[in-house]
């Protein structure tokens, strides 16, 4: 469908952003933005969360609970000594 449609001058500069950021055409965005203001099935909508290998883990994970606690410890432990 062709319509015409005036954007207010702080929503086009939104526009314009996500066009420049994600690389994609004015149709496109607007396009998007109206499906998820106007609350389009999500299940629609492509979501991609980008995910990178970040190598073999330095402590063993199954103490992670128990190092973060351990660390938690400590800071207290600074904070208590500086009289904060």
């Amino acid at each position: 469908m062709r319509t015409t449609v005036t954007l207010e001058p702080e929503v086009e500069a939104l526009v314009r952003r996500v066009m420049r950021e994600r690389g994609i055409g004015f149709k496109q965005a607007v396009n998007e933005a109206l499906r998820r203001g106007l609350g389009a099935d999500r299940a629609t909508m492509a979501f991609v969360t980008p995910t990178y290998h970040l190598g073999r883990s330095r402590q063993p994970l199954d103490q992670a609970l128990r190092m973060a606690g351990d660390l938690e410890d400590e800071e207290l432990l600074r904070k208590v000594r500086l009289g904060k």
